[in-house]
């Protein structure tokens, strides 16, 4: 099992999770974070520690998220690790909740 970040953290990328990650499964792009499936080790961390509600346990993923899991596993292939809390972007909290944010998804690193 594993955790999953969703599409409420595309354009806030908060990273409260990334600081505690005791493993570092968490890798970064440009406007949104990823989990890395191999990587994750289960431990329920990050789940509560994200403000916008965006990482779900695989299991407990809602329907309209499913998509997630394999943009997850795909990501964090291309992106590198982030080991350390950054600031959230600069309009984070305008984007916080905001339905149907995939389009807004940047992939280029």
């Amino acid at each position: 099992m594993t955790f999953v970040v969703t599409e409420n953290c595309i354009k806030c990328k908060y990273m409260d999770c990334v600081e505690v990650c005791p493993v570092d499964c968490f890798h970064e792009g440009p406007n949104f974070l990823v989990i890395d499936p191999t990587e994750c080790i289960d431990c329920t961390l990050c789940e509560p520690e994200c403000p916008a509600g965006a990482i779900y346990k695989d299991e407990n993923i809602p329907l309209e998220y499913l998509e997630y899991i394999d943009i997850n596993a795909q990501l964090s292939i291309q992106w590198p690790v982030a080991t350390e809390k950054n600031e959230p972007l600069d309009d984070a909290d305008r984007w916080d909740g905001v339905k149907n944010k995939k389009f807004y998804l940047d992939i280029e690193q």
